[in-house]
């Protein structure tokens, strides 16, 4: 019989998938499970079905000494250390594909909340300073006949591109590997110097890290604005807050951060960025999609048989 730990609370319908295989340790706690802990609990368990906030690195699949498969319950993967758990003969898995959609969905949301500028005027209403309508008020930005920048083509990147026509907008992108027929390839620089919203969707690596830094924010329109629902620390959240004290760019909204679950301060003066928990994969539906998965991962490898999505 195999034993399995769970660092983060599922829905019982998944966690009883894990039940026939063998006993499963249920971290209960609030957040990401402490990391001496979890180096403690890993110990003897043959699964761990873990969450970006728990840091897999060398330590914890060294004390795994049991260890077959770690089961990420997300599309990234920037949490384990991939490369040592290979050498280890440790299966490492994620989920893509079933938040493609909803993802997509919470892009095109933080595109239409920033550019018409609904938080802000949300705020305005809940300090009760709203003195009624006016013909030039809280004017925001529309969308029709601008360029829509995609930094990153993968599933999600491709997915908010689909939905752009709806919108009257032009997609433009980068990317090493994908092509997209009636959208524009284009390099960074140029990106950014052409398009009207920037969307980020790249996975964190050392090339991705602080991919949008000061020169990226001097480069772009001033009428620009940046949307980042990939990984935080793929903007410089300090050229961020420069670039809006500045004046470099219209305004931004992140859904992820360099420190989560801290914000830098400086963020939090300016009224044209969107700070949002990241939600986006935020539904009942999806995330119960994301661990049924993950889950399915462990029982297929702990049977002998292949992943279903093994990191590459």
């Amino acid at each position: 019989m195999s034993s399995i730990l769970v660092t983060r609370r599922l829905p019982s319908t998944v966690l009883s998938k894990l039940e026939p295989l063998g006993t499963v340790d249920l971290f209960a706690g609030d957040g990401a499970m402490p990391q001496e802990e979890l180096r403690a609990r890993i110990a003897g368990k043959d699964a761990v079905v873990s969450m970006l906030t728990e840091q897999i690195d060398k330590s914890v699949l060294d004390a795994g000494d049991r260890l077959k498969v770690v089961a990420n319950v997300a599309v990234g993967f920037n949490n384990i250390d991939v490369a040592y758990a290979r050498q280890r003969g440790v299966t490492v898995t994620n989920t893509p594909d079933v938040l493609t959609e909803s993802v997509a969905d919470f892009t095109w949301a933080l595109i239409l909340a920033i550019t018409r500028r609904l938080s802000e005027g949300e705020r305005v209403i809940r300090r009760n300073a709203w003195k009624g309508w006016a013909f030039d008020y809280m004017l925001g930005t529309e969308l029709r006949g601008k360029q829509l920048g995609l930094v990153g083509l993968g599933r999600i990147g491709r997915a908010v591109a689909a939905r752009a026509k709806a919108f009257g907008m032009t997609v433009a992108y980068t990317s090493r590997h994908t092509q997209m027929p009636g959208a524009e390839a284009q390099p960074l620089d140029r990106l950014l110097v052409t398009s009207d919203v920037i969307s980020l969707h790249v996975p964190l690596s050392p090339e991705t890290r602080h991919l949008i830094d000061k020169l990226a924010f001097t480069r772009m329109k001033r009428s620009a604005y940046l949307i980042n629902t990939s990984r935080g620390p793929v903007v410089d959240e300090e050229a961020l807050a420069w670039a809006l004290g500045e004046r470099l760019i219209a305004g931004a909204a992140l859904d992820v951060y360099e420190n989560e679950p801290i914000v830098n301060p400086k963020l939090l003066a300016f009224e044209n960025i969107l700070l949002v928990p990241h939600l986006g994969s935020g539904t009942t539906e999806t995330r119960t999609a994301m661990a049924d998965l993950a889950v399915r991962n462990v029982v297929e490898v702990l049977s002998g048989r292949p992943p279903l999505t093994p990191v590459a």
